[in-house]
């Protein structure tokens, strides 16, 4: 066994549901990522953070004080509460603090937190440069002194999702991609995952849905919403094409077993109607929203499904307010609030 990883270490990383300390951002402001819209997601961005600060700490990395003013300019605006808000001085490339952002691992017997820092490569070098994002968990590490785990390999926060009881869910389209690590087999892959986030098994669904740039993250089509039950999009439109393949995830959903025999708890979500801007499908999906400690935050798309899909998901998770967030202008930069946060797990 390595004695150098998370798990030989008894670190391992919560469920997302675990109590936060705080979540983390990186300030928006890469025109590209918004060619033509970036002023118009700021308003349902801080929208977010005014939910957030109703439960939690809120730690922004933004370039300088320039960047710092602005931020705060907009969240005066929005009402947020800026006694909750901290600033930190590190330099992004992008937004996307979910697949940048630093892996928070807790110890399973004493008060400590370690940082995984994985290598980022915006999602298979399709946007570069990333070198600044690619940093981000050890900046942060080093701030806080906290323990620094380095695997040497390619993974993004958004690519996995955890049941707090040793499992993750994964997608074959993301993480077997010849652009993340080409040299690594699922075997070597699954013990990465295992080793440096600390759990037991990896179970995988193929693939991703429609216009998702990441090659099929996780957090847009199954989420856990406890160790035994996940919530997976589906899409009624059997012309739709998104149809297929979601139907193949759900299929192997039913025939997964978790490491103590269970099967699943399913529930289906539906998936919004299609959104296309600039003759380009936009990856909407009701999935990829963030729980807070008091909220479940969803993003809404100004579609008829917006309510049945918000009723799905507080019948879910009946210990926190499910809100929803118009996110039309935001999934122009092909992701939404669980893809632009990453939750800081509070020390129990």
């Amino acid at each position: 066994m390595n004695h150098n990883t998370p798990a030989a270490a008894g670190f391992y990383f919560p469920a997302e549901w675990h109590k936060h300390e705080a979540t983390w951002l990186s300030w928006p402001h890469k025109e590209a990522s918004w060619p033509g819209k970036i002023e118009t997601i700021y308003p349902p961005y801080c929208q977010f953070i005014g939910y957030l600060t109703q439960g939690e700490n809120v730690r922004i990395n933004v370039a300088d004080d320039t960047m710092k003013a602005a931020a705060i300019l907009h969240l005066q605006a929005a009402g947020v509460n800026m006694n909750r808000i901290e600033f930190f001085y590190f330099a992004t490339n992008d937004a996307w603090c979910r697949d940048h952002g630093p892996a928070f691992l807790l110890h399973k017997e004493r008060a400590q937190k370690a940082v995984v820092d994985w290598g980022y490569n915006a999602w298979g070098n399709k946007y570069p440069p990333y070198d600044l994002d690619d940093v981000i968990p050890t900046k942060i590490a080093q701030h806080y002194g906290y323990p620094l785990f380095e695997p040497g390999i390619v993974m993004e926060g958004g690519s996995v999702e955890f049941n707090g009881n040793g499992t993750i869910l994964t997608s074959v389209s993301c993480l077997l991609n010849a652009n993340r690590n080409p040299h690594l087999s699922k075997t070597e892959i699954e013990k990465y995952l295992c080793d440096y986030y600390g759990q037991q098994q990896v179970l995988w669904v193929d693939d991703g849905i429609v216009g998702d740039d990441t090659d099929g993250h996780i957090d847009d089509t199954v989420r856990f919403v406890n160790e035994n039950t996940v919530i997976t999009v589906i899409e009624a439109n059997k012309q739709d094409d998104n149809y297929a393949l979601l139907q193949q995830n759900l299929k192997q959903l039913q025939t997964m077993r978790l490491w103590n025999g269970k099967q699943l708890n399913i529930i289906e979500l539906p998936m919004p109607d299609e959104i296309v801007y600039e003759d380009q499908r936009l990856p909407a999906s009701y999935a990829n929203y963030y729980i807070s400690n008091l909220h479940v935050i969803v993003p809404t798309f100004r579609s008829v499904k917006d309510d049945m899909a918000m009723q799905i998901i507080q019948q879910a998770y009946p210990d926190r307010t499910v809100v929803g967030i118009d996110s039309t202008d935001i999934i122009w930069g092909l992701g939404s609030f669980h893809c632009l946060s990453q939750q800081e797990p509070e020390v129990l």
